[in-house]
């Protein structure tokens, strides 16, 4: 498996795509025309709204550290915020933060709340802090390269979790 090549697919996200066009049901195609430049518009206001969410997230997981707060609330809250990033990180052209953020959501789901580890921490902390470097960097898209190893070492951390290591 280590000498695998995967080949990660992107498909397009436009609105178009999403639904139909002519016939019952359908979309007005000025109406999907608007639609998309409103979104491409908003694409400035994305990274202020993204910085917000990464302090957030960033915030919950001190507060997950600390050992002072019900894990399983705190957990919830890193699950949404990663959630939303990862559900408007296409919309906006960062779909590897929206990759990242999906691997968080189910290593989270697959770790539930019981346990607490100093390796179930520092998994979350791998992601939070490649999430704020996919920011920072402003990769959009899957990265390249360094998205591609940046998935990588996220998938490696989350085997090495979930088998229990």
């Amino acid at each position: 498996m280590a000498n695998s090549k995967f080949e990660i697919i992107n498909p397009p996200n436009t609105l178009k795509s999403k639904v139909s066009v002519g016939g019952t049901g359908a979309v007005d195609p000025a109406a999907l025309e608007r639609a998309e430049s409103v979104i491409a518009g908003m694409a400035g206001d994305y990274l202020r709204w993204v910085q917000e969410d990464i302090v957030k997230i960033g915030a919950e997981y001190e507060r997950l550290v600390s050992g002072q707060h019900d894990r399983k609330e705190v957990l919830s809250k890193i699950f949404q915020v990663a959630h939303q990033m990862k559900g408007q990180g296409g919309s906006f052209g960062y779909s590897l933060l929206t990759s990242v953020g999906n691997e968080l959501c189910r290593i989270i789901e697959k770790m539930g709340t019981a346990g607490k580890t100093d390796l179930e921490n520092e998994v979350i902390r791998i992601h939070i802090d490649s999430m704020k470097l996919v920011i920072a960097s402003k990769m959009q898209g899957d990265g390249g390269k360094v998205g591609e190893a940046i998935m990588t070492g996220i998938r490696k951390v989350c085997d090495k979790l979930t088998q229990g290591a």
